[in-house]
């Protein structure tokens, strides 16, 4: 007795210090992710470091990161076409001679790192480069965060991807999870349930990368060849990918919510006169519906949440989906394809940070919908 009266304190305290610790951790990881994230904006798209100077005489005094873009790429090659006079684009990196040759052209555009100038230039002005923020961020269509001068950060492509795969997947995941359930829980017997179930919830535990080269080898060919493609790597191939990673979590968590339904409840509709099948359909289901939803949203929050196998079977394109049919890139697969290349602390790096934070609030905004509906009672 006097041994349990002092050890159990000291357990107590254990347990505590380990929860604070772990809930300590957590918002470590949270602040330092939002902290990366959120010093992305109200950056530069030039790299850091490189400056872009006009000719003093030029009325052109800023320019957007999509305008470089364009000129570098040589789609606009006229100063009239962003405002300024009638007169050729002319631009080249000189690392020497900048001065005479930005007095000598006074429609040029020049490119060079800033501390080769000193802040000397008597014919050159830096010209003032839209900042990136929010908005842009949210809604630009073009994703080049490696393009020089200036770096295209677009979202909108990814987050597309992400939520058109993400939503087809549940889709096909929902239907049939749902029959899967309702087999188990009010047709299947007692044993043929205690080998399905374990079952599959054991696939919930495969790693993701076998899902994606079961994809590669088996889903990415069967597209191809149904819808006559050049080639297989598309949203529709993820979503049915994903579609088959979220099922044992759909299947699990509704057959558990349909278990759940009163006896007595489905008793008292078969005395009524009901078939088996009416009883699953009008008393069943509609019980179990809080549950069933929580089951749809975690199965999608399984899809949006995915890398690798999102990585192996959707073609990585990050252009804006025309169709089901066409490469589409995630967030998640852009960060894990991006990450390992982007210089630590630099623009890029802070931009997949930034992605980071936006899959973690649409995450975030999911979990709440299931406390959400999970919460409520019919």
């Amino acid at each position: 007795m006097r041994i349990r009266r002092f050890t159990e304190p000291i357990f107590e305290s254990l347990i505590k210090i380990c929860g604070y610790s772990s809930g300590f951790v957590v918002l470590l990881i949270i602040v330092f992710l939002f902290k990366e994230g959120i010093s992305f904006f109200g950056s530069s798209p030039v790299e850091e470091g490189f400056t872009m100077y006009v000719h003093a005489s030029n009325p052109v005094k800023d320019l957007s990161a999509a305008q470089i873009k364009d000129v570098f790429d040589q789609k606009i090659t006229n100063w009239k076409a962003l405002g300024g006079a009638d007169q050729p684009i002319d631009f080249e990196f000189l690392p020497k001679c900048i001065d005479s040759y930005m007095d000598s052209l006074p429609g040029s555009l020049a490119f060079f790192p800033s501390a080769q100038t000193d802040g000397k230039l008597k014919s050159a002005i830096p010209i003032k480069i839209d900042k990136i923020t929010v908005g842009k961020f949210l809604s630009d269509t073009e994703w080049f965060p490696t393009s020089r001068p200036a770096a295209r950060m677009g979202v909108m492509p990814l987050l597309l991807g992400t939520l058109l795969v993400s939503f087809f997947a549940i889709i096909i995941a929902l239907p049939l999870g749902l029959a899967a359930s309702i087999y188990l829980a009010e047709i299947a017997d007692e044993r043929i349930r205690k080998i399905l179930k374990p079952v599959i919830e054991l696939l919930a535990g495969i790693p993701s990368v076998v899902y994606g080269f079961f994809g590669l080898v088996v889903i990415v060919p069967l597209v191809q060849s149904t819808f006559n493609l050049p080639v297989g790597e598309t949203a529709l191939a993820g979503s049915i990918v994903l579609a088959i990673m979220a099922l044992p979590t759909i299947i699990t968590v509704s057959e558990d919510a349909l278990r759940t339904t009163p006896r007595a409840m489905k008793e008292a509709s078969l005395a009524l006169g009901a078939s088996q099948w009416q009883t699953i359909r009008l008393v069943t289901v509609p019980y179990a519906a809080s549950g069933i939803t929580a089951a749809a949203i975690l199965g999608i929050g399984r899809a949006i949440g995915e890398t690798m196998a999102a990585l192996m079977v959707t073609g990585n394109s990050a252009i804006m989906p025309p169709t089901l049919l066409q490469p589409v890139r995630t967030i998640p697969a852009t960060i894990a394809a991006e990450l390992g290349e982007a210089p630590f602390g630099g623009l890029h790096f802070q931009a997949l940070f930034a992605l980071g934070c936006l899959l973690f609030i649409i995450t975030l905004i999911i979990n709440l919908l299931v406390e959400r509906v999970s919460a409520k009672r019919n």
